[in-house]
């Protein structure tokens, strides 16, 4: 009888919010009686059956939105990008930008009267310009001393139960197989908003801002896989030998394995690489030191950067102003902690590109997987495609200009450059 219930609900929210078809219908539908309300984990959505029925029975708009609640949650990957965030403070901003969401959408079947609370908080997010996304909600929480008014938030805007939100997602490979399929997802829902135009504005606009916050820094970490090269690394590799050989060994022979564990696998990383800075007047010192940090952050990682390998930083504006050269993880605290803009002038990327050219000329660099420039503005750029991969990063601008067909480009927003 639940089930019938919540496909009911599917079917309702359905008919109000079509572009979500494909996420209404994405949960299997669980009963579980420890449960006082819904939860999800990105495959399952969890239900107590005494819940399910009484609200149905008493409050079936309640129920529509508790449903929507938990779904949007996977729209939006909360699940997934909490990071190292505090647990608590990141479950209490995701819910409030969720019933944020749903309160915009005006739609008949989750529509409700606001609570003055609600209100207040929503005016105070208003009037500080906090966007609607959880990353920001959360760092406005941390500012918030008094308990009894994060208490008061809790009470408001809490609406399903987190228990089954992947603690690392990345140990967990079906937690991790579901972030992906709920990204491919929150594509296709972009894509079906894009279509939309103007039409109900202020929704459509709420609704890209969370699929988007969602979405972008994990691709930020697979566009920079692009740069990857394969390459052998010294490093047990322990599941490219039996376990059951090696005991056996130990057993036998006391301290004499029969087989030995390979010494080196081969794996994909950054090896050599080049990141340009555009140090042009309109360039925020600032910004540029988030967009470093979030990219080292990332490449940083052990299944991200090779031991010994060969980055440069490069400082531009319509000349080359800095070359700083990372070889090994140290030297990328080094560089953040004494790190100072240069230039200032006009943006012209060819001095970049020439200089690059001249260091594989001279051979400083014997496998360049490619080029990464982050710019804020117009420039000037090479009229020959570069023999390695090139991509420019555009930060903020709603009206970023094209790139020559040969080079990639990717727009990061302010979100993606908050360290998780």
């Amino acid at each position: 009888m639940c089930e019938k219930i919540l496909g009911l609900v599917r079917n309702e929210l359905y008919l109000d919010l079509r572009y979500l078809s494909s996420a209404l219908s994405a949960l299997s539908f669980t009963p579980d009686a420890s449960l006082q309300v819904m939860a999800v984990d990105g495959i399952r959505l969890f239900y107590s059956a005494e819940q399910t029925l009484r609200l149905f029975r008493s409050n079936p708009k309640y129920l529509n939105r508790s449903y929507l609640h938990s779904v949007l949650h996977c729209i939006f990957r909360h699940l997934w990008i909490r990071g190292e965030r505090e647990p608590v403070i990141w479950n209490l901003a995701c819910d409030i930008s969720v019933e944020w969401t749903i309160d915009s959408l005006e739609s008949p079947s989750v529509k409700r009267i606001l609570s003055l609370t609600r209100i207040n908080y929503y005016e105070h997010l208003k009037k500080e310009g906090i966007p609607v996304s959880a990353a920001a909600i959360y760092r406005d929480l941390l500012s918030v001393d008094d308990p009894d008014e994060q208490m008061k938030l809790q009470l408001e805007f809490v609406t399903d139960d987190h228990r089954y939100w992947p603690a690392d997602p990345r140990s967990s490979p079906e937690a991790a197989k579901a972030g992906e399929a709920w990204e491919r997802t929150g594509r296709r829902i972009s894509q079906e908003l894009e279509l939309r135009g103007k039409e109900d504005s202020d929704a459509i606009s709420c609704l890209k801002t969370q699929v988007r916050q969602g979405m972008s820094r994990r691709s930020y970490r697979d566009f920079l896989r692009k740069f990857t090269v394969l390459k052998e690394e010294l490093h047990c590799d322990y599941d490219e030998f039996d376990m059951n050989y090696y005991s056996y060994g130990l057993r036998l022979y006391k301290n004499m394995p029969l087989i030995e564990p390979l010494e080196s696998r081969e794996v994909m990383k950054i090896s050599e690489f080049v990141i340009v800075i555009d140090t042009s007047y309109s360039t925020s010192g600032d910004l540029v030191r988030r967009f470093l940090e979030e990219t080292f952050h990332i490449i940083a990682r052990r299944d991200s950067f090779f031991h010994k390998s060969h980055i440069r930083i490069l400082q531009c504006d319509n000349r080359v102003q800095s070359d700083q050269i990372i070889r090994e993880e140290s030297d990328l605290k080094k560089l953040l902690n004494s790190f100072t803009l240069l230039g200032g002038g006009g943006t012209d990327f060819r001095p970049a590109f020439s200089y690059v050219d001249k260091l594989l000329a001279d051979g400083i660099f014997q496998n360049l997987k490619g080029l990464l420039y982050f710019t804020d503005g117009k420039g000037i750029y090479p009229r020959k495609r570069p023999s390695y991969d090139t991509a420019f990063i555009f930060f903020g601008r709603e009206d970023h200009p094209d790139v020559p067909s040969w080079a990639m480009k990717l727009k990061l927003e302010e979100e993606d450059l908050h360290e998780h």
